[in-house]
C-alpha cells in the first residue's frame, strides 16, 4: 500500500469517525431535549414529582457505522422512552431495507450476513438476516390476494422452471400471469409456484385472477402449450387468444435445413407482416404452394394454427407489435431467472417467492406510469371499450333486449 493510499484511508477514517461522533452528540442532545419536555408536562404533586436519574450506555448501529457508547437519559419512574429509536432497537430501520435489497439483487443470506459483519464487526447471522427477509412473506400474502380491475384488454401467460428444495431438489415451474388494463398501463397480476407446468395448473391461475375481479378480458397471449387454450377459454370463453409467433417461428427453425433457413423464415415473415388478415392468408398460401413438398409437416402445422397466430389482426394495427408476441413477459422471466441464478438450488419455496415478490414489485413500479406504446392512442381506446361492451354488456343492455 502507497503512503498516498495510506493518508487517504487515514482522512476516510477521520471523516467517518467525525460523522459519527456527530451524529452521536446531536441524537444525545434530542433526547435531553425530549426527557425535560416529558417531566414539564407530567405535571404532579411535589411528593410523586418524577426526577432524572442519570443515563445508561447503549449501541446502536447507522448508516454512518455503529456507535458503541450513546448516552440515554433515564427518569426515576422509568416513564421516558425516545422517539429516536425503539427500547431494544440496535439498529436504524434503513438496515433492514438494506439487507431486503441486497437479498432481492441475489446475494445469499450467507452471503449478506458477512457483507453486514464487515461493516459492523459483530456476528449477523444468517437466520437472523432470513428472519429480516421473512417478513417480506406477510406482504407476499396481501400481495396475492390484492383485487384486480374488472377488465384488462391483454392477459400475457408464461411460466419459467427454477429447482426448489423439498425433501429433494427438482425443478418447478412459476406461473406468471401479466396485464394491460383498459387505460394501457402493464403490471405483473401474480405468480404461482409449485408443480410441474400443466392446463390444470393454468386453470387455477386463470381462475384466482378472476376471483379477484378480473372477470373481463379481450386477448389471451401465450405459446402453444397442450391444453393452455381451452384451460384460458374456460375462464374467459369471450376473449380471443393469441398464441406466440415468435415461439412459432423458432419451434419451426431447427426443422428446416440449413440452406433454406434464411429464404424460409423470410417467407414466413411475409405472413405475419402482411397489411391485413386476408394478404396474410394469401402470403400463407404462397409458402405453401413453394415449401409445402418439402416441408410439409411443418406447414401443416402452421396451417393448423394460423387462426389464432393471426389474431392479433383483428386489433387496431398500432398495438400489434404489444400483442402478436408474448415477449414483454418472457423477458421478466429471463430477469427473475437472472436474480434467481445466484441462490445456485433454492432452499425452499419461500426462498424462491422472496426473490420473486420483490423482482415483480420493482417491475410494477417501473411501468406503473409508462402506457404501452399504442394504447394511449384516442382511436384505439374507443375501438378496445367497444370491443369490451359487445363482448360483456352491461346488465342494463341485457334487460333491454
Amino acid at each position: 500500500m502507497t503512503t498516498s493510499t495510506l493518508h487517504e484511508a487515514g482522512l476516510s477514517d477521520l471523516l467517518e469517525n467525525l460523522v459519527r461522533n456527530f451524529l452521536k452528540d446531536k441524537l444525545e442532545f434530542i433526547m435531553k431535549e425530549e426527557i425535560k419536555n416529558v417531566l414539564q408536562t407530567e405535571q404532579q404533586p411535589d411528593e410523586k414529582k418524577n426526577y432524572r436519574n442519570g443515563y445508561y450506555e447503549r449501541t446502536l448501529d447507522t448508516r454512518y457505522g455503529r456507535i458503541d457508547d450513546l448516552t440515554v437519559p433515564r427518569d426515576r419512574n422509568n416513564d421516558f422512552q425516545t422517539q429516536l429509536f425503539e427500547p431494544y432497537q440496535r439498529r436504524e430501520g434503513w438496515l433492514e431495507e438494506a439487507v431486503i435489497r441486497m437479498y432481492k439483487g441475489g446475494m445469499s443470506t450467507r452471503e449478506v450476513s458477512g457483507f453486514i459483519e464487515s461493516m459492523f464487526g459483530a456476528q449477523y447471522s444468517p437466520t437472523t438476516v432470513s428472519n429480516i427477509t421473512g417478513t417480506v412473506l406477510e406482504d407476499v400474502d396481501r400481495w396475492q390476494k390484492r383485487p384486480l380491475e374488472k377488465r384488462y384488454s391483454v392477459i400475457y401467460l408464461d411460466g419459467l422452471y427454477v429447482k426448489l428444495k423439498r425433501s429433494t431438489v427438482d425443478s418447478e415451474v412459476i406461473y406468471l400471469a401479466m396485464g394491460i388494463n383498459e387505460q394501457g398501463y402493464r403490471e405483473i397480476l401474480g405468480f404461482y409456484i409449485g408443480g410441474k407446468e400443466s392446463s390444470n395448473g393454468w386453470r387455477d391461475v386463470l381462475k384466482d385472477l378472476y376471483r379477484r375481479g378480473a372477470e373481463e378480458v379481450l386477448l389471451g397471449v401465450f405459446d402453444g402449450l397442450p391444453g393452455l387454450e381451452d384451460a384460458f377459454k374456460d375462464v374467459y370463453p369471450q376473449a380471443d387468444v393469441q398464441h406466440c409467433i415468435v415461439h412459432k417461428v423458432r419451434s419451426t427453425f431447427p426443422k428446416i435445413r440449413v440452406q433454406d433457413k434464411t429464404e424460409f423464415i423470410g417467407d414466413l415473415k411475409t405472413i405475419y407482416n402482411a397489411l391485413d388478415r386476408d394478404l396474410a392468408y394469401a402470403a400463407f398460401d404462397t409458402i405453401q404452394a413453394k415449401w409445402g413438398k418439402k416441408y410439409p409437416k411443418e406447414l401443416d402445422s402452421w396451417k393448423e394454427q394460423l387462426p389464432t397466430l393471426l389474431t392479433f389482426y383483428k386489433y387496431p394495427a398500432l398495438i400489434k407489435s404489444a400483442i402478436y408476441t408474448s415477449n414483454p413477459i418472457e423477458r421478466t422471466n429471463k430477469e427473475i431467472r437472472k436474480r434467481l441464478r445466484p441462490m445456485n438450488s433454492l432452499t425452499n419455496m419461500d426462498a424462491a417467492e422472496k426473490i420473486v415478490y420483490l423482482e415483480v414489485l420493482t417491475y410494477n413500479e417501473k411501468w406503473s406510469t409508462r402506457v404501452i406504446r399504442g394504447f394511449g392512442d384516442a382511436a384505439v381506446q374507443e375501438k378496445l371499450r367497444e370491443m369490451f361492451e359487445d363482448r360483456y354488456p352491461s346488465t342494463s343492455d341485457k334487460n333491454m333486449e
